[in-house]
């Protein structure tokens, strides 16, 4: 297959790669010669004990974390904190079908679980910073899930976690609208059950699967008050195809395929037998459940009924006229509300 130019240091910044030679999966299966692609700001200090870490969403790479979240005197501080970003696999530019040598490439790259993620991201964090307690796990969307991961599985090691627009465990709604997520592109006749060149066979898929996006990804406010012109588009149409739409045919459609099967699985509850009250009843570290106000598939309903089975945890709401892709925080008062809320967290 042609390389696809859109997951390049160009574009994503540059990067750090830890490779793991053999990753068991929890399917039973094995991924082998893993990179991990992470990035670090700021420094470990000598007590080892101010890492945050900061798994990536869907689609997105540490370059968008580090371009809306991280600064100086912001909560994510590389002035205080050496905060690490790490890519989840599938994301194009850790280990993904789109990268991945033959013959376990494309299609044949297997799937992979959020839990998968998160066990590799330990062993990164283990061997390449030595530390014994994490400060801070926080991420958005699919960076929540990997977040709730973080603090069952490593209840002991995690001591303050922010899943912000996220599930513990994934609803049927929000299955089913990954579900369509996927088949707009492999209804696409140049998706060639997987085996196409190159990402621009299967563009009619990703433009619809771009559309979607934005009917379910923002929220009706958004398009009400013209919201698009935030973005610096005159009309929605121009928005529609130059922003939603440009930016989800350049990306792998298997790459997108990987990350969206994971994302429709994500239950901490599976080592418990499907018991999620016992699975949340197991994290030790301080939580701050941070839905989004107007995200239309991660509920603040649904976000609250989980916090409430988490014993040291608060749901901190946030505003926003972005809906669920808010997360890519093109509003201010987003940024502050984030920010606040973190810096009281970390002070705790």
């Amino acid at each position: 297959m042609k390389k696809n130019q859109y997951y390049t240091e160009e574009i994503h910044g540059k990067w750090e790669i830890f490779k793991i030679q053999k990753l068991p999966l929890v399917s039973g299966r094995t991924l082998m010669d893993v990179n991990m692609a992470y990035t670090v700001n700021g420094k470990l200090n000598s007590q080892k004990n101010n890492l945050i870490l900061v798994p990536t969403w869907y689609s997105g790479t540490s370059r968008i974390i580090e371009d809306a979240y991280i600064g100086k005197g912001r909560a994510l501080d590389p002035d205080k904190y050496c905060i690490v970003t790490i890519n989840q696999i599938g994301n194009g530019i850790s280990s993904s079908p789109s990268n991945t040598p033959a013959p376990f490439n494309m299609v044949n790259f297997p799937n992979i679980q959020i839990a998968d993620d998160v066990i590799a991201q330990h062993i990164l964090i283990q061997e390449v910073f030595g530390v014994e307690k994490i400060a801070l796990v926080v991420g958005g969307s699919m960076g929540a899930q990997q977040t709730y991961e973080w603090a069952v599985r490593y209840s002991e090691m995690v001591e303050r976690a922010a899943p912000i627009a996220g599930y513990a465990k994934n609803t049927i709604h929000d299955f089913l609208y990954t579900q369509t997520l996927m088949d707009a592109i492999t209804s696409d006749p140049g998706w060639n059950k997987g085996w196409y060149t190159e990402n621009s066979k299967v563009h009619h898929g990703l433009r619809r699967h771009a559309r979607l996006w934005s009917v379910m990804g923002f929220c009706t406010d958004f398009f009400a008050e013209k919201g698009w012109e935030i973005f610096g588009f005159s009309s929605v149409e121009d928005f529609e195809i130059g922003f939603m739409e440009a930016l989800f045919s350049q990306m792998d459609p298997n790459n997108l395929l990987t990350m969206a099967w994971k994302w429709q699985r994500g239950d901490v509850s599976r080592d418990f037998n499907g018991d999620l009250q016992k699975a949340l009843n197991s994290i030790q570290a301080k939580v701050y459940v941070m839905p989004i106000d107007s995200d239309m598939f991660f509920k603040v309903k649904d976000c609250e009924r989980e916090q409430k089975m988490i014993k040291n945890s608060e749901l901190r709401v946030i505003k926003s006229l972005g809906g669920h892709l808010g997360l890519f925080g093109f509003e201010k008062s987003y940024l502050d509300s984030i920010d606040q809320h973190l810096k009281e967290l970390l002070a705790t």
